[in-house]
């Protein structure tokens, strides 16, 4: 793959991740209206939400500094940069942020600037929340950590792009530690997230908030932001868990001619849209936990995430 295809498929990558990532959420919900016998909203309608909000005014507490006025553009900013080094439909990503190690640094980049955002008014709401935010983050990072060195030890190189055509090679009975480590992943990018049962994205009860407390001072144009930026977020971690997990049908090269395009396409979006269905069952059947019972789930990953790596080693 010459330099022209490369950054060819990058750029058409962070675009999929980009636009697609609204109809995710849009998706995730109607599953979950159908689950609970509702119609539900078109899987269309987070793109009319964004739209409605990005033309709505907004309105900013007296208080705020400009850390509240920049974050909602710094986290968009950085779901593209971050973006740009996930493989989507071919083992090819933007080099800088390609490694797995600065992968979660610069997610935990973008949860330190929100948590400081929700802080930012001195609202009560926003305090709990990024601390509750800042808590389930340390927990998480371990676990997420662990299960992305299983696949990086294994291929022995850290770049996703690398990793994927090592994985590609392994027999069934070698990927065991990969699927512990599928499985460790899976909890963090739930607690990542903000789903069920760590968080609840559907909830404004002040008692159970974590994700949503944190950015109820926003409005308009700044919380559409933030919102695109979590759906980016959550299909950038569902991407990543499927393709370095399950690198069937990520190609090798571009191959744009003899149609490998719209098939690594057509594979990423079923393998997208299982994970979709998986997590609407788990939130339609199972109850948000109290926040004291969280960290148990969380060391639950980073147990499950040592033990990938310990199969590996031994």
């Amino acid at each position: 793959m010459n330099d022209m295809q490369s950054i060819f498929f990058i750029i058409l990558q962070t675009v999929l991740i980009i636009f697609l990532s609204p109809m995710l959420i849009g998706v995730i919900r109607k599953i979950k209206a159908h689950l609970q016998n509702r119609q539900g909203a078109s899987i269309l309608q987070p793109y009319r939400d964004l739209w409605k909000l990005f033309h709505k005014d907004e309105v900013i507490a007296r208080d705020a500094s400009w850390i509240f006025r920049f974050t909602p553009y710094f986290l968009f900013a950085l779901t593209i940069v971050i973006a740009a080094g996930v493989p989507v439909l071919a083992a090819v990503g933007f080099e800088p942020t390609n490694d797995f190690l600065v992968f979660v640094y610069l997610l935990a980049f973008g949860t330190f600037f929100l948590a400081l955002a929700g802080m930012d008014t001195g609202s009560a709401f926003g305090g709990f929340g990024s601390s509750r935010e800042m808590m389930v983050a340390a927990i998480t990072e371990g676990g997420m950590v662990f299960a992305l060195l299983t696949p990086v030890l294994i291929a022995g190189t850290s770049g996703f792009s690398h990793v994927i055509p090592a994985l590609q090679e392994l027999s069934l009975l070698d990927s065991a530690p990969i699927f512990v480590a599928f499985i460790a992943f899976m909890i963090s990018v739930i607690a990542e997230t903000g789903r069920v049962p760590v968080d609840n994205p559907a909830t404004h009860l002040e008692l159970t908030m974590i994700h949503e407390a944190m950015i109820l001072e926003y409005s308009g144009k700044r919380l559409a932001l933030i919102e695109w930026a979590a759906a980016n977020k959550l299909l950038i971690f569902i991407t990543l868990a499927v393709n370095l997990f399950f690198p069937w049908g990520v190609a090798r090269e571009s191959a744009l001619l003899n149609g490998s395009l719209f098939l690594g396409l057509l594979i990423w979006l079923v393998k997208v849209l299982v994970i979709a269905i998986v997590i609407a069952v788990l939130e339609s059947s199972i109850a948000k936990l109290r926040i004291f019972r969280v960290p148990d789930l969380l060391f639950t990953s980073f147990i499950l995430g040592v033990i990938a790596v310990g199969i590996i080693i031994l």
